[in-house]
């Protein structure tokens, strides 16, 4: 059997079918209940705690306004989107441990070396605070003096990554197993990407249009209640806005058989830096006057950059001052001190006991 699906035909097999039935049926994977699950299934320390920061009080009839819990066979149970958004981390991950957001940096343009990556624990709703974070430790800034003050200027732009990372995870296709939503880091790119073909009958030019399908209801309520997702319809625009607010290159859409992905690119200002071979981020903390010595074309995390601005600083820092300061363990900054060294960017000097470390373009 085959489907149309935007302007091609593809064959049907199981998860396609299921999709086109639920929607047949105007109903959303994420409505449908997890049949054996009560409102114990859920963190209520966590419900209260998101909706406490929205200002609004939660209860049970609140939670069934949301289908967060639903009716089935004559009592309430946790739906699939309540137990995805919600649940206690033991039952999400016995039911959906796909359900979670991969993030990655890569040294080159493909995928042969990790330079850093995470799996954001928890619910996927955590993952809207954690990726940016991730992606500030593995990203570069560049800096420009206008009228005697600095801006520092984000390698990817905020906002729109944002604005994508909360679509991904409002419009992936939970049904589809063995898939998860990837961030990954490349050194010409980023991308984000999430399990799930568009919704049938749309089109890439419909999105574009600002025509929206919802896939996930139970998220998309939650995330209007949240405030994350207002305007339904409107995120490629805003997306767009965003990128060319910043002078950012305007990002690429891309459908993959049953994925989805959004690829952004480096902004100008920090390419120039890159082909000049200057450095991109100097800490406020450090006088514009004094050179980093981190060449942007070497890649490095946000632990080592640290640790590099304190040798340039005049610092004799070892391996356990990086441990306290980032609250790692000694061994991970033991191999981020070795990558340095491996790199080419410090070196140490003396005896074992009494020597330190210094940057090798000091």
């Amino acid at each position: 059997m085959y489907v149309r699906l935007g302007s091609t035909n593809r064959q049907a097999g199981p998860e396609i079918l299921a999709e086109l039935q639920r929607s047949m049926q105007n109903r959303s994977f994420d409505q449908l209940p997890c049949h054996d699950l009560s409102i114990k299934a859920l963190d209520i320390e966590e419900v209260q705690r998101v909706f406490t920061i929205t200002g609004q009080q939660i209860d049970e009839k609140k939670l069934e306004s949301l289908e967060v819990l639903v009716p089935h066979a004559g009592r309430i149970s946790v739906s699939n989107g309540g137990l995805i958004l919600f649940g206690t981390n033991d039952v999400r991950q016995h039911y959906f441990p796909d359900a979670r957001v991969s993030c990655a940096r890569f040294r080159g343009t493909d995928k042969s070396e990790f330079i850093d990556r995470i799996d954001i624990a928890g619910s996927v709703l955590n993952a809207i605070d954690e990726v940016p974070r991730f992606i500030r430790r593995n990203t570069r800034l560049a800096a420009k003096i206008k009228n005697m003050h600095r801006q520092d200027i984000p390698e990817y732009p905020d906002l729109a990554i944002r604005e994508i990372l909360v679509n991904a995870i409002g419009h992936a296709d939970y049904s589809l197993s063995g898939m998860r939503i990837l961030v990954g880091i490349y050194a010409d790119r980023m991308e984000v990407q999430n399990p799930g073909m568009l919704p049938f009958g749309m089109t890439m030019e419909d999105i574009k249009a600002g025509v929206s399908k919802i896939r996930n209801r139970v998220m998309a309520r939650v995330f209007r209640e949240m405030g994350l997702m207002e305007e339904w319809g409107s995120g490629y625009k805003r997306v767009i806005h965003a990128c060319q607010l910043g002078g950012y290159p305007e990002p690429d859409w891309e459908e993959l058989g049953t994925a989805f992905r959004v690829i952004f690119y480096p902004h100008p200002a920090v390419l120039e830096h890159s082909l000049a071979d200057v450095p991109v981020s100097v800490p406020v903390s450090v006088p514009v006057s004094v050179p980093v010595s981190v060449p942007v074309s070497v890649p490095v995390n946000d632990r080592q950059r640290w640790f590099m601005e304190q040798l340039i600083a005049g610092k004799q820092i070892r391996s356990s001052d990086l441990a306290a300061y980032w609250n790692i363990s000694e061994k991970t900054a033991k191999r981020d001190i070795a990558d340095l060294k491996i790199k080419g960017l410090i070196e140490f000097v003396g005896a074992p006991k009494n020597g330190f470390y210094k940057g090798r373009h000091e």
